[in-house]
Protein backbone atom coordinates (compact mmCIF):
# COMPACT_ATOMS: atom_id res chain seq x y z
CA UNK A 1 0.00 0.00 0.00
CA UNK A 2 1.42 3.47 -1.40
CA UNK A 3 1.91 6.03 1.18
CA UNK A 4 1.58 9.70 1.05
CA UNK A 5 2.87 12.61 2.44
CA UNK A 6 3.47 16.02 1.39
CA UNK A 7 6.31 17.79 3.17
CA UNK A 8 5.94 21.02 5.24
CA UNK A 9 7.31 24.45 3.82
CA UNK A 10 8.18 24.96 7.98
CA UNK A 11 11.37 24.32 9.39
CA UNK A 12 11.52 21.19 11.57
CA UNK A 13 13.84 19.76 14.03
CA UNK A 14 14.99 17.85 11.17
CA UNK A 15 15.60 20.00 8.49
CA UNK A 16 13.34 22.14 6.05
CA UNK A 17 10.48 20.01 3.79
CA UNK A 18 11.55 16.65 4.88
CA UNK A 19 9.29 13.38 3.99
CA UNK A 20 9.79 10.64 4.41
CA UNK A 21 7.89 6.86 3.98
CA UNK A 22 7.97 4.07 6.38
CA UNK A 23 6.05 0.99 8.00
CA UNK A 24 6.09 0.50 11.42
CA UNK A 25 3.93 -2.66 13.42
CA UNK A 26 2.33 -3.23 9.93
CA UNK A 27 1.35 -0.37 9.32
CA UNK A 28 1.44 2.82 6.76
CA UNK A 29 3.53 6.04 7.95
CA UNK A 30 3.86 9.13 5.76
CA UNK A 31 5.98 11.26 8.07
CA UNK A 32 4.56 15.26 7.64
CA UNK A 33 5.94 17.29 10.47
CA UNK A 34 4.07 20.63 10.90
CA UNK A 35 5.62 23.97 11.49
CA UNK A 36 7.90 23.73 14.71
CA UNK A 37 6.81 24.84 18.14
CA UNK A 38 8.40 28.45 19.39
CA UNK A 39 8.70 28.93 23.22
CA UNK A 40 7.49 32.35 22.52
CA UNK A 41 3.92 33.21 22.78
CA UNK A 42 1.57 32.88 19.90
CA UNK A 43 -1.10 35.85 18.26
CA UNK A 44 -3.92 35.06 18.75
CA UNK A 45 -5.45 31.86 16.93
CA UNK A 46 -8.23 31.71 14.63
CA UNK A 47 -11.23 30.36 16.36
CA UNK A 48 -11.42 26.60 17.59
CA UNK A 49 -7.29 26.49 16.35
CA UNK A 50 -5.74 26.92 19.25
CA UNK A 51 -3.34 24.41 20.85
CA UNK A 52 -6.20 21.99 21.96
CA UNK A 53 -4.53 18.95 21.74
CA UNK A 54 -2.24 19.57 24.47
CA UNK A 55 -4.06 21.26 26.92
CA UNK A 56 -7.59 21.02 25.71
CA UNK A 57 -9.45 23.43 27.69
CA UNK A 58 -8.44 26.87 25.70
CA UNK A 59 -11.05 25.91 23.96
CA UNK A 60 -13.96 25.58 26.52
CA UNK A 61 -16.17 24.37 23.41
CA UNK A 62 -17.09 20.75 24.63
CA UNK A 63 -20.03 19.83 26.75
CA UNK A 64 -19.74 17.12 29.41
CA UNK A 65 -22.51 14.99 28.98
CA UNK A 66 -21.94 12.31 25.92
CA UNK A 67 -24.83 11.47 23.77
CA UNK A 68 -26.36 8.33 24.79
CA UNK A 69 -28.10 6.97 21.50
CA UNK A 70 -26.92 4.94 19.14
CA UNK A 71 -25.84 6.75 15.54
CA UNK A 72 -28.56 6.32 12.79
CA UNK A 73 -28.23 6.82 9.46
CA UNK A 74 -27.60 4.36 6.99
CA UNK A 75 -24.91 2.02 6.95
CA UNK A 76 -21.10 2.85 6.39
CA UNK A 77 -19.09 2.82 3.46
CA UNK A 78 -16.04 -0.13 4.55
CA UNK A 79 -12.95 1.45 5.02
CA UNK A 80 -9.33 0.10 3.85
CA UNK A 81 -6.88 1.84 6.07
CA UNK A 82 -7.11 4.07 9.23
CA UNK A 83 -6.03 7.58 7.85
CA UNK A 84 -4.73 9.19 11.63
CA UNK A 85 -3.02 12.97 11.81
CA UNK A 86 -0.77 13.13 15.04
CA UNK A 87 2.00 15.15 16.70
CA UNK A 88 5.00 13.22 16.10
CA UNK A 89 6.68 14.61 19.79
CA UNK A 90 3.77 14.60 22.30
CA UNK A 91 3.87 11.76 24.57
CA UNK A 92 2.00 10.80 26.48
CA UNK A 93 -0.48 11.35 23.89
CA UNK A 94 1.22 10.42 20.81
CA UNK A 95 5.20 10.22 19.23
CA UNK A 96 6.13 8.83 15.77
CA UNK A 97 7.43 5.25 17.72
CA UNK A 98 4.06 4.47 18.00
CA UNK A 99 4.99 4.80 22.16
CA UNK A 100 1.59 7.45 23.35
CA UNK A 101 -1.80 5.98 24.64
CA UNK A 102 -3.51 7.79 21.56
CA UNK A 103 -1.25 5.49 19.30
CA UNK A 104 -2.18 2.37 21.23
CA UNK A 105 -5.65 3.07 21.29
CA UNK A 106 -5.76 3.72 17.27
CA UNK A 107 -4.14 0.75 16.82
CA UNK A 108 -6.23 -1.09 18.60
CA UNK A 109 -9.22 0.21 16.63
CA UNK A 110 -7.49 -0.46 13.70
CA UNK A 111 -6.89 -3.71 14.93
CA UNK A 112 -11.07 -4.50 15.75
CA UNK A 113 -11.92 -3.00 12.25
CA UNK A 114 -8.95 -5.56 10.22
CA UNK A 115 -7.40 -2.23 8.27
CA UNK A 116 -3.99 -1.18 8.70
CA UNK A 117 -2.82 2.33 10.47
CA UNK A 118 -2.06 5.69 8.12
CA UNK A 119 -0.36 8.27 9.88
CA UNK A 120 0.36 11.74 8.68
CA UNK A 121 2.37 13.82 11.47
CA UNK A 122 1.87 17.35 11.81
CA UNK A 123 2.73 19.61 14.99
CA UNK A 124 -0.60 20.45 17.08
CA UNK A 125 -0.72 23.43 17.05
CA UNK A 126 -2.14 26.93 15.27
CA UNK A 127 -4.09 25.40 12.34
CA UNK A 128 -3.75 21.79 13.13
CA UNK A 129 -6.98 20.93 12.04
CA UNK A 130 -7.04 23.17 8.86
CA UNK A 131 -4.13 21.97 7.89
CA UNK A 132 -4.64 18.15 8.53
CA UNK A 133 -8.21 16.93 8.90
CA UNK A 134 -9.91 20.00 6.94
CA UNK A 135 -7.19 19.24 4.06
CA UNK A 136 -7.86 15.27 3.75
CA UNK A 137 -4.37 14.46 4.79
CA UNK A 138 -6.23 12.20 7.44
CA UNK A 139 -9.75 10.95 8.57
CA UNK A 140 -9.03 10.82 12.56
CA UNK A 141 -7.33 12.73 15.32
CA UNK A 142 -7.72 11.23 18.66
CA UNK A 143 -7.61 12.98 21.42
CA UNK A 144 -10.55 15.92 20.74
CA UNK A 145 -12.70 17.74 23.68
CA UNK A 146 -16.43 16.51 23.31
CA UNK A 147 -18.45 19.00 20.99
CA UNK A 148 -15.64 20.75 18.98
CA UNK A 149 -16.69 22.91 17.00
CA UNK A 150 -14.23 22.31 14.05
CA UNK A 151 -15.14 18.57 13.90
CA UNK A 152 -17.86 16.14 14.52
CA UNK A 153 -16.48 13.57 17.54
CA UNK A 154 -17.90 10.34 18.85
CA UNK A 155 -18.92 9.31 22.32
CA UNK A 156 -15.81 10.29 24.64
CA UNK A 157 -13.27 7.39 26.07
CA UNK A 158 -12.54 9.09 29.20
CA UNK A 159 -12.80 12.25 31.28
CA UNK A 160 -10.10 14.35 32.93
CA UNK A 161 -9.54 17.81 34.88
CA UNK A 162 -6.66 19.91 35.40
CA UNK A 163 -4.28 18.59 38.49
CA UNK A 164 -2.36 20.15 41.21
CA UNK A 165 0.82 18.77 41.54
CA UNK A 166 3.33 19.34 43.92
CA UNK A 167 6.29 17.62 45.53
CA UNK A 168 4.94 14.93 47.99
CA UNK A 169 7.63 15.91 50.84
CA UNK A 170 6.45 19.18 50.49
CA UNK A 171 2.95 17.96 51.77
CA UNK A 172 1.48 21.42 49.70
CA UNK A 173 -1.82 19.22 49.34
CA UNK A 174 -3.46 22.27 47.40
CA UNK A 175 -6.90 21.45 46.53
CA UNK A 176 -8.85 24.75 45.22
CA UNK A 177 -7.97 27.87 43.71
CA UNK A 178 -9.03 29.52 46.82
CA UNK A 179 -6.11 28.49 48.89
CA UNK A 180 -4.56 31.36 50.10
CA UNK A 181 -0.92 30.07 49.77
CA UNK A 182 -1.29 30.00 46.28
CA UNK A 183 -0.43 33.87 46.73
CA UNK A 184 2.89 32.90 48.26
CA UNK A 185 4.38 29.81 46.63
CA UNK A 186 5.92 29.77 43.15
CA UNK A 187 3.15 28.63 41.10
CA UNK A 188 3.60 26.84 37.49
CA UNK A 189 0.83 26.95 34.77
CA UNK A 190 0.62 26.06 31.21
CA UNK A 191 0.15 29.15 29.02
CA UNK A 192 -0.85 29.37 24.95
CA UNK A 193 -0.61 32.90 24.20
CA UNK A 194 -2.49 36.04 25.00
CA UNK A 195 -4.54 36.28 27.56
CA UNK A 196 -7.81 35.42 25.40
CA UNK A 197 -7.01 31.88 24.56
CA UNK A 198 -5.11 31.10 28.10
CA UNK A 199 -5.65 28.15 29.86
CA UNK A 200 -8.66 28.03 32.03
CA UNK A 201 -6.00 27.74 35.35
CA UNK A 202 -4.16 30.93 33.74
CA UNK A 203 -7.68 32.67 33.71
CA UNK A 204 -8.64 31.20 37.09
CA UNK A 205 -5.19 32.25 38.73
CA UNK A 206 -5.34 35.98 36.90
CA UNK A 207 -9.00 35.79 38.48
CA UNK A 208 -7.75 35.71 41.95
CA UNK A 209 -4.81 38.36 41.32
CA UNK A 210 -2.42 35.48 41.39
CA UNK A 211 -0.10 36.79 38.93
CA UNK A 212 3.37 37.82 40.42
CA UNK A 213 4.73 34.60 41.47
CA UNK A 214 3.15 32.57 38.49
CA UNK A 215 5.48 30.96 35.69
CA UNK A 216 4.08 30.40 32.21
CA UNK A 217 5.28 26.83 31.03
CA UNK A 218 3.93 27.37 26.99
CA UNK A 219 2.04 24.59 25.60
CA UNK A 220 4.40 24.42 22.63
CA UNK A 221 7.61 24.05 24.61
CA UNK A 222 11.11 23.58 22.56
CA UNK A 223 10.18 21.03 19.68
CA UNK A 224 14.11 20.44 19.46
CA UNK A 225 13.68 18.48 22.92
CA UNK A 226 12.10 15.12 23.55
CA UNK A 227 8.57 15.82 25.11
CA UNK A 228 8.55 19.58 25.27
CA UNK A 229 5.23 20.22 27.38
CA UNK A 230 6.97 17.80 30.26
CA UNK A 231 9.00 20.81 31.33
CA UNK A 232 5.97 22.13 34.01
CA UNK A 233 6.32 18.64 35.89
CA UNK A 234 9.92 18.67 35.26
CA UNK A 235 9.79 22.28 37.10
CA UNK A 236 8.16 21.16 40.23
CA UNK A 237 10.47 17.94 40.93
CA UNK A 238 13.60 20.12 40.38
CA UNK A 239 11.89 22.52 42.34
CA UNK A 240 11.68 25.22 40.09
CA UNK A 241 8.19 25.85 41.30
CA UNK A 242 6.28 24.44 44.10
CA UNK A 243 3.17 23.97 42.99
CA UNK A 244 1.78 23.65 38.90
CA UNK A 245 -1.06 23.56 37.67
CA UNK A 246 -1.18 20.76 34.77
CA UNK A 247 -3.54 18.97 32.22
CA UNK A 248 -4.14 15.67 33.73
CA UNK A 249 -3.23 12.55 31.31
CA UNK A 250 0.51 15.32 30.99
CA UNK A 251 0.86 14.91 34.51
CA UNK A 252 -0.20 11.56 35.40
CA UNK A 253 2.69 10.63 32.97
CA UNK A 254 5.41 12.69 34.24
CA UNK A 255 4.49 12.56 37.33
CA UNK A 256 5.63 9.30 37.63
CA UNK A 257 8.94 9.40 35.74
CA UNK A 258 10.56 11.81 37.74
CA UNK A 259 13.23 10.98 40.40
CA UNK A 260 11.10 12.06 43.02
CA UNK A 261 7.36 11.34 44.31
CA UNK A 262 4.77 13.73 43.33
CA UNK A 263 1.34 14.19 44.50
CA UNK A 264 -1.68 14.63 42.25
CA UNK A 265 -4.78 16.40 42.98
CA UNK A 266 -7.70 17.62 41.14
CA UNK A 267 -8.31 21.27 40.83
CA UNK A 268 -11.26 22.92 41.78
CA UNK A 269 -13.83 24.37 41.23
CA UNK A 270 -13.75 22.02 38.43
CA UNK A 271 -16.65 24.68 36.38
CA UNK A 272 -15.88 28.09 36.89
CA UNK A 273 -17.81 30.29 34.36
CA UNK A 274 -16.98 30.48 31.48
CA UNK A 275 -14.11 28.35 30.71
CA UNK A 276 -14.48 24.71 32.50
CA UNK A 277 -11.31 22.91 34.57
CA UNK A 278 -12.59 19.22 33.30
CA UNK A 279 -13.14 17.72 29.74
CA UNK A 280 -14.96 14.60 28.46
CA UNK A 281 -12.26 13.59 25.30
CA UNK A 282 -13.46 12.26 22.10
CA UNK A 283 -12.01 11.08 18.48
CA UNK A 284 -12.40 13.68 15.80
CA UNK A 285 -13.87 13.64 12.24
CA UNK A 286 -14.54 15.42 9.50
CA UNK A 287 -17.65 17.21 9.50
CA UNK A 288 -20.49 15.47 7.85
CA UNK A 289 -18.49 11.86 8.11
CA UNK A 290 -21.41 9.76 9.96
CA UNK A 291 -19.85 6.80 8.42
CA UNK A 292 -16.47 7.16 10.34
CA UNK A 293 -17.76 7.93 13.52
CA UNK A 294 -20.38 5.32 13.46
CA UNK A 295 -17.00 2.64 12.97
CA UNK A 296 -15.47 4.72 15.41
CA UNK A 297 -17.81 4.78 18.23
CA UNK A 298 -18.81 0.91 17.74
CA UNK A 299 -15.20 -0.11 17.51
CA UNK A 300 -14.84 2.40 20.87
CA UNK A 301 -17.43 0.56 22.36
CA UNK A 302 -16.24 -3.12 21.92
CA UNK A 303 -12.84 -2.47 23.03
CA UNK A 304 -14.31 0.13 26.25
CA UNK A 305 -12.53 -2.73 28.93
CA UNK A 306 -9.00 -2.70 26.47
CA UNK A 307 -9.00 1.52 26.20
CA UNK A 308 -9.39 1.16 29.92
CA UNK A 309 -6.71 -0.56 30.46
CA UNK A 310 -4.50 1.45 28.55
CA UNK A 311 -5.40 4.70 29.91
CA UNK A 312 -4.61 3.63 33.13
CA UNK A 313 -1.08 2.44 31.70
CA UNK A 314 -0.24 5.84 31.13
CA UNK A 315 -1.68 7.02 34.39
CA UNK A 316 -4.28 9.05 33.34
CA UNK A 317 -6.75 10.61 35.93
CA UNK A 318 -9.97 9.98 35.24
CA UNK A 319 -12.74 11.67 36.59
CA UNK A 320 -15.45 8.97 35.10
CA UNK A 321 -15.62 5.74 36.28
CA UNK A 322 -13.81 3.20 34.19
Amino acid sequence: MSSRCRPTESLSPLGRGWCRRRRVRGSCIATVPGPPRSPSPQPSPRRGEGAWARVLAALALCTLTASAHADSGPPPAPVTELRVCADPNNLPFSNERGEGFENRIIELLAADLRVPVHYTWWAQRRGFVRNTLKAGLCDVVAGVPFGFEMVSTTRPYYRSSYMFVSRTDRRLDVTSFNDPRLRDVRVGVQMIGNDATNTPPAHALSRRGIVRNVTGYTVYGDYAEANPPARIVDAVASGAVDVAVVWGPLAGYFAARQPVPLTLTPVSPLFEAPLPMVFDISMGVRRGDEGMKHLLNEALERNRAAVDAILAEYGVPRLDRP
